[in-house]
């Protein structure tokens, strides 16, 4: 999507800071939104199907090429000045901290003339709404501006997944970035983790309401926790004889497992797998009141078998649909971030009153809820038509 710099009151803002910071104007940009994922959790590393949609929180990068190998990275949510990083001999683990995330974009697109890029971000960082994704995908956007190269979104999407993966070291699936660069505002999108292939599902709300509630509760995921997860899933598909767990139709092909955790995990996402499906069937039928109850089920089975939950997702969750909500479930990664509610939108207030009520009897903080109306993927500005 290409829009006009005009009607953005962010990005007229943003061409002014980039001036303030470089002392020139940007020359392209882009705004990539984060992500929700309505339902298939840690199935996409197992070649399995995914139901995310994007949110109307993003990031948004400005960048202007540069001639001396330099890649010059600002944030305006990180105090201090831009970080310089030399693009020569650019290798993993030469970058650390946030600014990984641009340089492994620049390393797995192999730039090596330079750029200064202006980052600003209203995503949070660490709730497990595809922070990273949204802003590695920003950066390739621009950096593929800046080369006068025209790539397709999916091209995009597997660069900034090389570089999560193979730059920054988070074993994560293709499915963060190919639901930054191809959701549509509306709908969620179906993707098939084996195949690549995807497509819209309408998901339209009427009168309910998707509310992120994040607990405040962070964890990185490249602490260790979600690549044992993945070694734990590629362990058991191996004793299973097959390639990946998505060959695994029923449920109870786990019981095969002389390991109980490990065919807890396999459980999970065979199980998960067909929650998608389930979930897909109901939107396509016009009945998206009736996924409430499949989310509720998709937490339990994250919290039991895949064992990725935290104490304030589990209080979150039940205070929420004690409160008048469908379904809830934990989203993302796990061990920290945010939970999900489906619920009436004359709930709202009950709904939000009732998880902070339960976060305050624990003495933990208020949690921040979040408005989840499904939006479009990334945005390209025409800062030319200014």
């Amino acid at each position: 999507m290409l829009v006009s710099m005009a009607r953005d009151g962010r990005v007229r803002e943003g061409v002014r800071e980039f001036g303030r910071c470089f002392g020139r104007a940007p020359e392209v940009a882009w705004q990539a939104p984060g992500r929700v994922n309505l339902i298939g959790e840690h199935t996409d590393y197992n070649a399995g199907l995914v139901l995310p949609f994007a949110i109307g929180r993003s990031v948004l990068v400005m960048a202007a090429s540069r001639d001396d190998g330099m890649l010059e990275v600002r944030s305006l949510q990180v105090p201090g000045g831009p970080v310089r990083i030399r693009l020569e001999g650019l290798r993993p683990g030469t970058a650390t901290g946030w600014a990984a995330y641009p340089a492994g974009v620049a390393w797995a697109m192999d730039i090596c003339r330079g750029a200064s890029l202006l980052i600003d971000s209203d995503l949070p960082v660490g709730a497990g709404l595809s922070s990273s994704a949204a802003l590695e995908c920003a950066v390739a956007g621009c950096l593929a501006d800046l080369a006068g190269s025209k790539l397709p979104r999916r091209e995009i999407a597997k660069l900034a997944w090389r570089a999560e993966n193979e730059f920054v070291g988070m074993p994560c699936g293709i499915m963060d970035q190919s639901a930054v660069m191809l959701c549509r505002a509306g709908h969620a999108l179906l993707l098939d983790c084996r195949s690549g292939e995807s497509e819209a599902v309408p998901l339209p709300l009427g009168g309910l309401r998707l509310l992120i509630i994040d607990t405040g509760v962070r964890r990185e995921l490249t602490s260790g926790e979600y690549a044992a997860r993945r070694r734990e899933c590629e362990h058991a598909a191996a004793l299973l004889g097959v390639s990946s767990l998505r060959e695994i139709r029923n449920p109870a092909g786990a019981d095969a497992l002389d390991d109980p955790a490990l065919a807890r995990r396999v459980r999970h996402v065979v199980s998960e797998n067909g929650r998608v499906r389930r979930t897909v069937a109901l939107l396509r039928e016009g009945c998206p009141a009736d996924c409430g109850p499949v989310l509720t089920e998709s937490h339990r089975s994250l919290r039991d078998d895949f064992e990725v939950s935290w104490p304030a997702a589990d209080v979150a969750v039940d205070a929420a649909i004690e409160a008048g909500a469908l379904g809830a479930r934990m989203t993302g990664g796990g061990f920290g971030g945010c939970v999900l509610a489906f619920l009436p939108a004359a709930k709202t207030s009950a709904v939000t009153a009732a998880v902070r009520a339960a976060f305050a009897e624990q003495g933990w903080p208020d949690p921040v809820a979040i408005d989840a109306e499904p939006g479009p993927g990334a945005i390209r500005y025409e800062l030319a038509s200014s």
